[in-house]
């Protein structure tokens, strides 16, 4: 144990949950339906016609009624910091339509109440894995152009309505899953052999100008505002010493950076363009286009959960059960019970990496463990003893402070999930990464009563300590 800590004075502490996996209440007030009523399954399950009852994203964790509750125990933890995403379906149910829906920016103005109560700042996510279904139906999501005037209309409506509110913001959640999570990520329905490759990369760039976009009408409406990208970092290591296999690396690598590149030097980069052309892809990218694409964020977000291995070997090209971006098993680490990789010293490495490469401040917005708690009775008080889960995230944080004794810039680290809500990736609510154990099960009972884990005092004196308990 030491009591000397590298994070610096002013780092923010937090956690982090998504609207569509957290409020419930998906047709109250206004609401319209998103790609997320219709995913009862989660990224790699069918999509209903409807909302369906086995959608347990419908109620969430029920935060929309019970925000104040939730606050409440963030700031008992000591959060500086909350990062929340805002459902465009609450503010145009559409998607498409002129004027946004004020039930639904009263929702987000009580929520930005409480937080101001509490002392804790708001990180926003304008877009988090939650395009509104008409814009998917009617317009093949992110595919067409025309989504780009949607969103600019709602990330201006929001700017508008919070800038003054919102110090930090953020444009897409994981934008670069696009690609391997087209209905979640980008609303493009998908067809029965896939969608088109030449589409998808469309979307992206569609996604990217709109991004552009928003930060530079940020800079208009709310210029004490920092604007952000948020990207999915997956560090990569070859499988073997060989040299194609370090090749397939950079190749991966390249796959993932070129949002960051995007994002942080306003242009495509040169071996995007040759992928573009060698897979006979030609981008519709007007001169507006690149003129927007200069307008460039503040920092850097991102999410970090594993690392994988990759090779130019294709008869070791098989993937772990968590590699949904790719890539295969790394016969050096251990998984979670949903097969990622568990990769403390990666965070260390793809800091220094983005830090390096872009020389932008950088900002950990997602990290935990998913993980089947079990609830049990301590000295009279119900709780979760999750020893696993304070040992994963003490051994992440201790190497942010190598990163930051490197000299990395970092703002401020998020945990996902820091209260139990329901998974992007398969549904549940079994796979658990809260410091705050909700009573709902996967078959949708239970009384939605919130309860201490361990874990809630250990990321207490944390917070407290300025990371100076972890055990190194």
């Amino acid at each position: 144990m030491t009591t000397t800590t590298p994070f610096p004075n002013g780092f923010l502490w937090g956690g982090a949950t998504a609207a569509n996996q957290i409020e419930g209440a998906y047709d109250e007030d206004g609401k319209g339906l998103s790609v997320q009523d219709v995913m009862p399954k989660g990224i790699s399950g069918p999509r209903s016609a409807e909302p369906t009852p086995d959608n347990l994203k419908l109620v969430g964790i029920d935060h929309y009624h019970r925000y104040a509750e939730d606050i409440a125990l963030f700031a008992e933890m000591g959060f500086g910091v909350y990062r929340f995403s805002i459902a465009w379906s609450r503010i145009f149910p559409k998607g498409d339509e002129t004027e946004p829906n004020e039930a639904g920016l009263a929702f987000y103005d009580r929520i930005l109440d409480e937080l101001e109560k509490h002392g804790i700042e708001p990180l926003v996510t304008i877009s988090h894995y939650e395009t509104p279904l008409h814009l998917a139906e009617q317009y093949g999501g992110w595919t067409d152009r025309e989504l780009i005037g949607f969103y600019e209309r709602y990330a201006r409506t929001l700017f508008e309505r919070f800038g003054a509110r919102v110090k930090y913001w953020l444009t897409f959640n994981e934008i670069n899953s696009l690609l391997h999570a087209p209905f979640m990520s980008g609303g493009i329905p998908i067809p029965e052999g896939g969608v088109p490759e030449q589409q998808l990369y469309q979307a992206m760039h569609h996604e990217l100008v709109a991004s552009a976009r928003a930060t530079r009408i940020a800079r208009e409406v709310a210029p004490a505002a920092k604007v952000g990208c948020m990207v999915l970092s997956m560090p990569i290591y070859p499988l073997t010493p060989s040299p194609d296999d370090a090749r397939a690396v950079m190749d991966a690598d390249h796959g993932n950076l070129v949002y960051g590149d995007v994002h942080t030097r306003g242009e495509y980069p040169g071996y995007f363009l040759r992928t573009l052309r060698e897979k006979g892809i030609d981008l519709d990218i007007t001169d507006q286009d690149r003129a927007d694409l200069t307008n460039t964020v503040d920092f850097v977000s991102f999410s970090y959960y594993m690392s994988i291995a990759e090779t130019a070997d294709p008869s070791k090209k098989v993937a772990g059960e968590g590699n949904i971006m790719g890539g295969v098993s790394n016969p050096t680490l251990e998984a979670s019970e949903w097969g990622w990789q568990i990769d403390p010293v990666g965070l260390r490495l793809v800091l220094n990496q983005f830090w390096d490469r872009w020389q932008k401040p950088l900002f950990i917005v997602e990290n935990g463990l998913g993980a089947r708690d079990q609830l049990v009775e301590v000295d009279g008080e119900k709780t979760v003893v999750d020893d696993y889960r304070i040992a994963y995230l003490n051994d992440h944080l201790v190497q942010v402070g190598e990163a930051l004794q490197d000299g990395v810039d970092v703002l401020g680290y998020t945990s996902w999930g820091c209260i139990d809500i329901v998974s992007a990736s398969t549904a549940q609510l079994s796979k658990r990464y809260g410091f705050i154990y909700v009573d709902r099960n996967d078959d949708g009972t239970g009384t939605l009563e919130r309860y201490r884990k361990k874990s809630f005092g250990w990321y207490a004196d944390v917070i407290r300590s300025n990371g100076a308990s972890l055990t190194r």
